[in-house]
């Protein structure tokens, strides 16, 4: 993100005026959250769907593919060759940027009720493995999405599986991670 100038970003934007994207959107984080949120609202619409159809399940998984679907339609959506997947995870590579969208991202109603959800299948966890994991978990979904995007504009659709495959991989590997063992020193240290 850092080497995109915004003379770059004005030109792609049909404007002549390097200056725009600062006169639009104020600072670069001002424009991340500009299109972090034209993501956002799609990715909760589908949420909140999922979340009807979840009603009170006790399944974990039900309630990790709230986490994931939303996001893997919404890439499907997009079409390719799309970019969001990989501009999300170089934003949430950066720590500067990293606070900007995580805290963006937890003031949706929708998102907290399933990390609320998930947390509600895992009563047994231990607070510090659960704050550990979730991180893992951010990070494997993101990162996977982004490589996963990456490859279909690169290679094409015969390349990768189609999204929802992609998404129900995503959703078995969380699994496994929320479930994983805990070993006495893990939890304690």
């Amino acid at each position: 993100m850092y080497a995109v100038s915004n003379r770059q970003i004005s030109e792609a934007a049909g404007q002549g005026n390097n200056a725009a994207a600062c006169y639009h959107f104020g600072t670069r984080a001002d424009l991340l959250r500009a299109i972090e949120a034209k993501h956002r609202g799609p990715i909760e619409e589908l949420r909140t769907r999922m979340l009807a159809d979840v009603g009170q399940s006790t399944e974990l998984r039900d309630w990790v593919s709230t986490l994931v679907r939303p996001l893997t339609d919404h890439l499907a959506a997009l079409g390719t060759p799309s970019w969001y997947a990989r501009f999300a995870a170089q934003a949430m590579a950066d720590p500067k940027y990293r606070h900007v969208v995580t805290k963006d991202a937890l003031t949706s109603p929708q998102l907290v009720q399933t990390i609320d959800g998930i947390n509600r299948r895992l009563p047994d966890l231990p607070k510090r493995v659960r704050s550990e994991r979730i991180v893992m978990v951010r990070n494997l979904l993101m990162h996977t999405c982004a490589e996963h995007e990456g490859a279909l504009a690169e290679h094409g659709p015969r390349s990768r599986s189609s999204w929802p495959v992609a998404g129900e991989g995503l959703i078995d590997a969380i699994v496994g991670l929320w479930r994983a063992p805990v070993h006495v020193s893990a939890a304690a240290g």
